[in-house]
């Protein structure tokens, strides 16, 4: 009963996941990819909102003041600087995201922050202001009321109660796009490039949009990038889609690096699907770990046409006390050693120093990333 209750303290006490995926469970094309078909603008302003109520900048933010009396210049009123003293207007700075595909006259949400004291955006009105892209041409023009998700409230005797954060607001479809952004396309080809690189998944991408497209079509060009040569039936109006469409619909298994994550602070231990371990004797206080692995031969029978292989049989010892010895046959998985590991009661300070051991030692074959 005792080594049971220790068993289930530690099963809770430490956080694991082990995140073994599945070999015949493909990933769609466009989960993990995406089409160098597009190129995305960010696009950013400088602007003024009106409408606060007394929390907007104050008259020591002088670049708001400034910008207020230049805009009632614009508009036919000269006013002193100096006696300019308003608190419902703020300066923010305006930013959005344009893709290639939005058209003239389409709607883009944009994110409007205070640059300046404010103590809240609440009920505040964006004037119209134009936004641009880095090479300083103007795509999109910005203006309406700004949503901030929350409130802040400051009474005279100094309580304050807010909710959420109400210096950082969007206005949902409040930027109009004015000019289109024109991405750099290959009539020929497209690049298909992949979120986390891998050679063997670039050349499983390829193959199976040759089999799915046309043999030869598709070729990896390194661990990140596939080019796809455009068969000549899809270079028709809509073609494109058609062929895109197919593409990204495609399921592939891909392949990732054995890995192990720990977070020391949490004690959140993460393997991945390759993480194995080789022969390795270990001792961490008065726990013992040893792992032994027995090549074994495998010999076909006569005139099979078979191969000798040669096997391995392993053997996992894991004690913290003579009390508590767990033996486990034919694992080397570094899940089999953590549940090994949980059941006697080990720490999740334990288990991370044993890992790091291991690697140390070379009997850990995955790459160790400690957060």
């Amino acid at each position: 009963m005792k080594i049971r209750k220790i068993t289930i303290a530690s099963l809770l006490f430490t956080s694991l996941i082990l995140a073994r995926a599945v070999a015949s469970d493909g990933v769609r094309l466009k989960d993990i990819a995406s089409f160098g078909l597009k190129d995305d603008l960010q696009l950013i302003g400088y602007g003024l909102m009106v409408g606060l109520d007394g929390t907007g900048d104050s008259k020591s933010t002088i670049f708001t003041m400034q910008s207020l009396v230049n805009m009632m210049e614009r508009m036919g009123l000269t006013l002193p600087a100096d006696q300019v003293k308003v608190k419902n207007v703020a300066a923010v700075i305006v930013t959005a995201k344009l893709s290639s595909f939005s058209k003239i006259g389409a709607k883009i949400d944009c994110t409007v922050s205070s640059l300046g004291d404010a103590s809240s955006l609440q009920g505040g009105m964006l004037l119209l202001t134009p936004l641009s892209a880095p090479d300083g041409a103007v795509y999109a023009s910005a203006q309406g009321p700004v949503s901030i998700g929350g409130f802040n409230v400051q009474s005279t005797g100094g309580d304050k109660i807010s909710e959420n954060y109400a210096l950082v607001g969007r206005i949902p479809g409040g930027a109009i796009v004015e000019k289109q952004a024109q991405p750099e396309t290959d009539p020929e080809f497209i690049t298909i490039s992949l979120i986390n690189p891998d050679f063997t998944t670039s050349q499983r991408l390829a193959g199976k949009i040759n089999d799915a497209i046309e043999p030869g079509a598709a070729l990896a060009l390194d661990e990140g990038n596939v080019q796809l040569r455009i068969p000549g039936n899809f270079r028709t109006p809509g073609g494109l889609v058609d062929l895109v469409s197919r593409i990204e619909s495609l399921e592939i298994v891909p392949d990732a690096v054995a890995r192990v994550v720990i977070n020391e602070k949490t004690g959140t231990i993460v393997a991945g699907e390759h993480v194995t371990l080789s022969a390795v004797a270990l001792a961490h206080g008065n726990l013992k770990i040893q792992i032994e692995a027995t090549p074994q031969v495998s010999q076909p029978a006569g005139f099979s046409g078979g191969q000798t292989v040669v096997t391995r049989d392993s053997y996992l010892n894991a004690e913290a006390e003579p009390a508590r010895i767990i033996n486990m046959e034919e694992k080397t998985e570094i899940g089999d050693l953590v549940e090994a590991l949980n059941r006697i009661g080990a720490t999740p300070r334990d288990i991370i120093a044993i890992f790091q051991a291991l690697k140390l030692a070379g009997a850990l074959r995955a790459e160790l990333v400690i957060m």
